[in-house]
Order: structure tokens, then C-alpha cells, then sequence
């Protein structure tokens, strides 16, 4: 019964949260995929009546009785009670419009200016196109721009991923929510001061969140995007912001020869090819599993310069608001970054001595662990640049690239239940200095990555369960600017998850998902910033599974807790859902 759900989630992958795109690189030119994936036709009602994620938008309520245990809201028992709520016996034809416990973007208190960037009705794979022209009246250096998008969509539809691109350069990339038959409306905010540069020239925009729109699908994605722009003034100064932001031209990079600094940041998105949506559950041969890949679900982000090894990172675990056969853990609040995709990034300012040369310079991204042959992966590339303004030129050398070996292992057992423990990792030092007008200065890079996961199903996947984790640690030190500073960053990743499809249908998930990371700065030995991430995510969802939607029965409760603090203040607030209505609400520091 598992495997028959799953396998058909898995064929409607291509037209749900996966395949907004097939965007490349980042670029002046629109996605080369754009125009194919147009014409990817709609799954059959049949094929749709029998995949979990696009449950019901419109299902009836179901007995307490299959009212799943507490697990999501024990993650944050220990806050106070919030607003109170009527809560149903089980979900209904609405819900609390999606909202995430995230802080909203600080504001200053200085004059702002809005331009409306793109307003778009998605019903397919057309892009929304348009121009961009800079503010009037807040000047040309702001203290920050902040980003926000407001959507609204009704009816029946899978989650689907989008992106905008201001003057080629990709400034936001996103998901969104299912809807309610009545309808939902949802926001994202992002702070996009770092992409100034950009903003400061008139371009072209492109936006496209792929849809399908038919007598099935019926969620037409109602979005408007604006950019507010805050100006400097009084003791607010304008941003410390790269000099320059750059794409790639036919796969090449080419820098100002005074570069200083370049630091690569790329919006990694497992989606679009199937299994690799679900890229963490993969299993290699001889192993019984619907999901396959040669070596097994360990993936890495890897960048190059002229073939050689620069970056690498692990991806995040983004499950998509139809994740895990089960749209009733998402429907009000989605899964750690699934609105607000954050791009990995790389310092590459080792190798600025060989980017300064005026020549154009080859830049590759892969994902290792994919199989030969198989899609599934978007990484388009900007590069943010900070120059030396006293300098034409700036001279330097890469003095080391030293990769250790890069370990991934699957080791499978079987049994009456089949096993699959992985474990993988890599580690990576680069280095090199620049002549700059104000010395010589020498950039190291460290990062280490690690990843555990063990991955246990039965047979037909009527059970299906992973607990996984995956670091990612890096250290710059930057010497030669006075006091040696580093930078220490420690990511953690965690998914730990089952999926239970009893002998009466009632398919329930119980997931907990992590997004931590530490974050320390130190200069000539002495702490100067600091900060501390904890956003943990927490799901218990029910439904019946192979019914017509009014007798799915769903119920399910959700918690986020979003935890930030540290040298510049702190930030916590709890979220609470019980079928579908929001029961706690609470902030507190």
C-alpha cells in the first residue's frame, strides 16, 4: 500500500512544489527549460485522487478518536498559553492562513520609497516579464531594501516553487502554501540589501512561480511583489553592501581586476527530477526501496573555478508544504525555509588573486550523489564582489587547495525491516592573499561536513522512517587588516520522521525538523559578535488515504518555535496549530 503511494506522489512530483522551472544558472537570459516544462501535461483525476499530497482541500472533519498524539505541541510546551481558539474535531474546508514564526525584517525609522517589481496572475509555466527602474527620492544608498511578496490563491493546488530575477541576478527564491477551497492569503518578507548594486540600474525582471491550471487544479497564484527602499539619515547610515553583483555569462565568470573580496552564493534546490525532491530518502542496490540513487541519499553542493575544487556544502533538507505524503502537517505553518529559500554560500576570496586577471574564468556547480543522467537539482550562481576603490588592480595568488578524501557509505540490512544507515562527508581548505592598497592580506577557508542518516521501512513502505543529520562548519581568517579576524559558522541540520499507513488506510506522519546554526566573530582573539539559531518545526498529521477528499477524516497538530539571539539582542516566539486553527501564539524573550 506504501509503495503504491508513494510511487504515485513521486509521478505528480513534476508538476508540484519540484518543477516551478528548471531554472540555470542565474542570468540576463530567461531559463532554458522554461518553454519544455510548459509542456509537461497534467496527471489524470485518477492518478490525483491517489496521491497523498494534493490531499483535500476540501476535506470534512473526522472523529477525535484519530486525533494524533501531542508531539508537536509538546516541542513548545513550555510556552505560556496563547489566544484561545475554537478548535474542530478535525480539519474543515478552511484554515488559518499559512504564517511562520520567523522574525519580521528590522526596519529603520528613516524615509522609504516602493516600487512594485512584479504583479502576476501564475496559471503555468509563462514567466511573469517586466522592468524594473530604481526609486526616486530615497537617493542611491539606502540603509536597507526589504523584500516582500503577498499571495493569495484559492481552491485546489499543489505547492510550487518560484523565483525573480531583477537584471538577471536571482534576488528571491520560494514555495507555496496549498490552498483552502475558500482561500488563502500569505506573505514573505527578505532582506535583499546586499544586492544594492542590482538595484541601483534600470532592468529587465522575470518572475515565475510554473503552475497547472485545469478542471482539477484550480489554485490560480495571485501574487504581487514589492521592494521598499529605506533611506539614510540622521545616525542611520547607508548598508555596507558588495560593491558589485554578478551572474554568469555562458558559464563564466568575469571580475573587476580590483576585487578584494568574492563570495559565491548559490540557491540550491533538490526538486524537479522525481526522487531527488526526496534526495535525503534515497537508497542504492540490492536495497527494496522506491527511491533510487548509485551511492544512496548523501548529496554535496560542490563549486569550481576552472575545474578546480573551491566550495562545498550540504544542502538543506527543504521538505516542500505537500512533503512526506501529507499536506496537513503544512497547511499553516510550512517547513523551515520552504517560503524563503536561502542560498549556500562560499567564500571565495582565495581565489580573487586568479579572478583578477581581466580573463573570464570557468565556474561550475554540482551536487554529488545524483545519478548520471538524472535532474532534479537548480543551482543558478551570483557572485558579490567587494572592490579595492584605490586600487585598478589588485594582484594575488591561491597558495592552497587541500580536499580530503570524500567519505560516503550506505550500508544496507535486510530484514522483516529493511535498513539503510549512511554516512558521508568531506573537508575542504583553500587559501590565498591579495595586494591590496592597504597591505597584503591573506584569506583561509576551512569547512567540514558530516552527514548520518538511518533510514528504516518495512515491506510494501506501509512504515517508512529517517533520522538524519547533517553539519556544515566553516572558518575564514582574514589577516592582514590589523587584528587577524575569523569567522566561525556551525550549521546543523536534523530530520527525524515516520510514516505509518495502518491496515484501515490512516496514513499519519510524525515529523520533527531542525535549522540550527552558531555563529561567532573574533578579532585579534576577542569576541566581537555573536549569534544563535534554533528554528525547530514539529508535525503530528492523520488522514485516510485511497478515499474520495470528504472522507479523508484529517487531523493533525503543528508547532514552530523560532529561536535567535546574541550580541545584537534576542528573539523567540512560539507557533501552535491544532487542525488547521492557530491555538498558541506567543513571543517572549
Amino acid at each position: 500500500m506504501r509503495r503504491r503511494i508513494v510511487m504515485s506522489m513521486l509521478a505528480g512530483v513534476i508538476l508540484s512544489a519540484s518543477t516551478f522551472l528548471g531554472a540555470g544558472p542565474a542570468s540576463a537570459a530567461p531559463p532554458a527549460d522554461a518553454a519544455q516544462l510548459a509542456a509537461i501535461p497534467a496527471r489524470s483525476a485518477d492518478q490525483a485522487a491517489a496521491t497523498p499530497r494534493d490531499a483535500p482541500s476540501e476535506t470534512p472533519a473526522a472523529t477525535a478518536a484519530d486525533a494524533p498524539a501531542a508531539t508537536a505541541a509538546d516541542t513548545s510546551a513550555d510556552a505560556p498559553a496563547g489566544p484561545a481558539a475554537d478548535t474542530p474535531a478535525e480539519f474543515g474546508t478552511d484554515w488559518h492562513d499559512p504564517l511562520t514564526a520567523a522574525p519580521p525584517v528590522a526596519r529603520p525609522a528613516t524615509k522609504s520609497c516602493a516600487v512594485t517589481v512584479a504583479e502576476a496572475q501564475f496559471r503555468d509555466f509563462t514567466p511573469y516579464r517586466g522592468a524594473y527602474t530604481p526609486p526616486s527620492g530615497c537617493g542611491d544608498r539606502w540603509s536597507k531594501v526589504v523584500l516582500r511578496l503577498d499571495g493569495k490563491v484559492k481552491g485546489r493546488q499543489f505547492d510550487r516553487l518560484g523565483y525573480l530575477h531583477i537584471g538577471g541576478v536571482e534576488i528571491f527564491r520560494t514555495s507555496t502554501p496549498e490552498p483552502s477551497p475558500d482561500g488563502i492569503e500569505w506573505s514573505v518578507e527578505k532582506d535583499v540589501t546586499r544586492y544594492s548594486d542590482t538595484f541601483r540600474r534600470g532592468g529587465d525582471v522575470e518572475m515565475l512561480i510554473g503552475n497547472v491550471v485545469d478542471d482539477t487544479y484550480t489554485g490560480v497564484l495571485d501574487v504581487k511583489v514589492t521592494l521598499t527602499f529605506y533611506a539614510q539619515g540622521g545616525a542611520v547610515k547607508s548598508a555596507a553592501t558588495p560593491d558589485r553583483v554578478l551572474t554568469l555569462q555562458d558559464g563564466t565568470l568575469t571580475t573587476p581586476r580590483n576585487s578584494e573580496r568574492v563570495v559565491a552564493e548559490v540557491y540550491a534546490t533538490g526538486s524537479g527530477g522525481g526522487c531527488e525532491e526526496y534526495w535525503y530518502l534515497t537508497v542504492p542496490d540490492p536495497a527494496p526501496y522506491s527511491c533510487k540513487a548509485d551511492k544512496g541519499p548523501y548529496r554535496e553542493v560542490q563549486i569550481k573555478v576552472d575545474g578546480q575544487l573551491a566550495g562545498i556544502a550540504e544542502p538543506f533538507p527543504t521538505v516542500w508544504t505537500g512533503g512526506w505524503s501529507n499536506p496537513f502537517l503544512w497547511y499553516v505553518i510550512p517547513g523551515p525555509r520552504a517560503f524563503d529559500i536561502k542560498p549556500i554560500e562560499y567564500d571565495l576570496t582565495p581565489y580573487a588573486g586568479l579572478l583578477d586577471d581581466g580573463r573570464p574564468h570557468r565556474i561550475d556547480v554540482s551536487v554529488v550523489g545524483v545519478p548520471a543522467g538524472q535532474t532534479g537539482w537548480s543551482t543558478p550562481v551570483n557572485v558579490l564582489v567587494w572592490q579595492d576603490a584605490k586600487r585598478a588592480h589588485v594582484t594575488g595568488a591561491l597558495t592552497e587547495v587541500r580536499a580530503g578524501d570524500l567519505t560516503n557509505s550506505s550500508t544496507y540490512t535486510p530484514g522483516s525491516e529493511e535498513r539503510l544507515d549512511t554516512v558521508g562527508g568531506h573537508r575542504l581548505t583553500t587559501a590565498g592573499y591579495v595586494d591590496t592598497s592597504h597591505g597584503r592580506v591573506w584569506t583561509t577557508v576551512r569547512r567540514t561536513l558530516a552527514n548520518t542518516s538511518a533510514h528504516h521501512w518495512t515491506d510494501g513502505e506501509n512504515t517508512d522512517a529517517l533520522k538524519a543529520t547533517w553539519t556544515d562548519d566553516e572558518t575564514v581568517t582574514v589577516d592582514g587588516r590589523g587584528p587577524v579576524g575569523v569567522r566561525r559558522t556551525h550549521r546543523t541540520y536534523t530530520m527525524d520522521g515516520t510514516t505509518t499507513l495502518a491496515a484501515d488506510d490512516r496514513l499519519r506522519t510524525v515529523l520533527t525538523l531542525g535549522d540550527r546554526a552558531a555563529v561567532d566573530e573574533t578579532r585579534g582573539g576577542r569576541r566581537t559578535t555573536w549569534s544563535r539559531l534554533d528554528d525547530t518545526y514539529a508535525g503530528d498529521a492523520t488522514y485516510t488515504a485511497n478515499v474520495p477528499r470528504d472522507q479523508r477524516h484529517a487531523v493533525g497538530t503543528t508547532s514552530e518555535r523560532y529561536r535567535l539571539y546574541g550580541s545584537d539582542g534576542c528573539y523567540d516566539r512560539v507557533l501552535v496549530t491544532a487542525q488547521g486553527v492557530l491555538t498558541r501564539d506567543r513571543s517572549d524573550c
